[in-house]
């Protein structure tokens, strides 16, 4: 989607560019951002010996909750029954954590949150006037004490074939739950466009890809746009591991997005969907 725009943390219209693109594509990808390279490495590093390990299993996520580690093939996207092919640890504030990784990931999830909060108010500030009189309370603010901000660390192992045969993808197409998600990712994300075709997000190094979740799309009246996307499946000479990490910012509980819905009743009514509840 050639309308995705790349933007200049730093530059004076980032805000303006920001607000652009994601009301007219669903995405942005933002570069030279204040997000330490070390620390995506160190973070990245981490997880990559934590899922080669067997004690990742003692973090079982719980059913409730939804923290912990959830096993290869535990979710399938929205309408669609085969499972995509991956492994995932939720992380919360309040919930579990693995002992045999750093805090590097605490910093992580504590980082990405403040971007989202600035990133939030450049939605807010910069939508019409129409828009904002949409929101129950300033974006910014839904998220103010929610338990429900969620940083997903995702391993996609290489590919085997019996799933290829069975039509099973890293991750099918979907939109995301949440306001927004900031995701720190390697190359393989695929975007449909206004024609209905896939084209890849040009990803630079350390870029960091914001997208709109479904909650933003219904709290704003469709202002703003929770695009399909996926992960497609390496080719054959590069069959290798894949790692993402997406922050899944969400609003408390008892906010108001719509009539229809208050953020609960709506996270409730998705983890359905996709089988993870």
């Amino acid at each position: 989607m050639s309308n995705i725009l790349q933007i200049d943390y730093r530059s004076k219209t980032a805000p303006e560019d920001f607000v652009k693109s994601l009301s007219s594509t669903g995405f942005a990808v933002i570069n030279n951002h204040d997000i330490d390279a070390n620390l995506i490495l160190e973070t990245y590093n981490d997880w990559k010996k934590f899922f080669s390990l067997e004690e990742k299993h003692s973090y079982r996520f719980d059913d409730l909750k939804q923290d912990g580690y959830f096993p290869f093939k535990s979710e399938n996207a929205k309408g669609y029954h085969t499972k995509d092919l991956k492994e995932f640890f939720h992380i919360y504030r309040w919930g579990k954590y693995p002992c045999e990784i750093s805090d590097a990931t605490k910093k992580m999830h504590h980082t990405l949150l403040a971007l989202g909060t600035v990133l939030l108010d450049y939605l807010d500030d910069y939508a019409p006037a129409s828009t904002r009189k949409k929101f129950s309370m300033k974006l910014s603010e839904m998220i103010n004490g929610s338990g429900q901000n969620l940083l997903r660390v995702i391993h996609y192992p290489p590919v085997e074939t019996k799933d290829t045969l069975e039509g099973a993808i890293r991750a099918a197409a979907h939109t995301d739950i949440n306001l927004i998600t900031i995701l720190i990712a390697e190359p393989g994300l695929q975007v449909i466009d206004e024609s209905g075709d896939w084209v890849d997000i040009n990803l630079p190094e350390n870029s960091i890809v914001i997208n709109i979740g479904d909650m933003l799309q219904e709290a704003s009246g469709g202002f703003y746009k929770s695009t399909i996307h996926r992960v497609i499946n390496p080719k054959l000479e590069n069959n290798r591991s894949r790692y993402s990490i997406p922050l899944f910012i969400h609003p408390k509980d008892n906010v108001k997005l719509s009539g229809r819905f208050t953020a609960k009743e709506y996270l409730e009514k998705r983890l359905k969907e996709i089988g993870l509840k």
